[in-house]
């Protein structure tokens, strides 16, 4: 399966796109996320984030946001939304769509960093074991 996985940048939004987005986002959070056409051309068209996605039989089962921006310490990128389809779970999804994101994130530079909540054990092994280090610090977040 793993030869049959492809990933790459999101360019184009359909409807087929947004659902499938959306059906991830339902495996990720809780909570529903209202993600619309626009919310993901907004990210497609910026210059600061790419959405990458892995297809698998031609349908979408995968994806990963890198996001980055300069700020004075240095040029900071970070990796949001790593979701896989509950279907191919365990067969090096995520890792591929991690590693893509190492990769394009080595043309900028800076640092690398990611969120994960302590319950998503698979997901924190993974970080873990592609050399992301554990940082000591406390997240906090406000809707504005």
């Amino acid at each position: 399966m793993q030869e049959d996985i492809r990933i790459y940048r999101l360019t184009v939004c359909d409807e087929a796109v947004v659902a499938a987005v959306k059906q991830l986002l339902s495996q990720l959070v809780s909570s529903p996320v209202e993600c619309t056409a626009e919310t993901l051309r907004a990210i497609l068209e910026s210059d600061n984030s790419a959405m990458y996605v892995a297809e698998y039989e031609g349908r979408v089962c995968g994806m990963i946001t890198l996001a980055r921006y300069h700020a004075p310490t240095g040029i900071k990128q970070w990796i949001e939304d790593v979701v896989v389809d509950s279907s191919v779970r365990g067969k090096s999804v995520g890792r591929r769509l991690v590693l893509h994101a190492i990769e394009q994130a080595k043309e900028f530079g800076g640092t690398l960093m990611l969120t994960s909540r302590p319950s998503r054990v698979a997901a924190n092994n993974l970080y873990r074991s592609l050399e992301f280090e554990s940082k000591e610090t406390n997240v906090y977040k406000m809707k504005v």
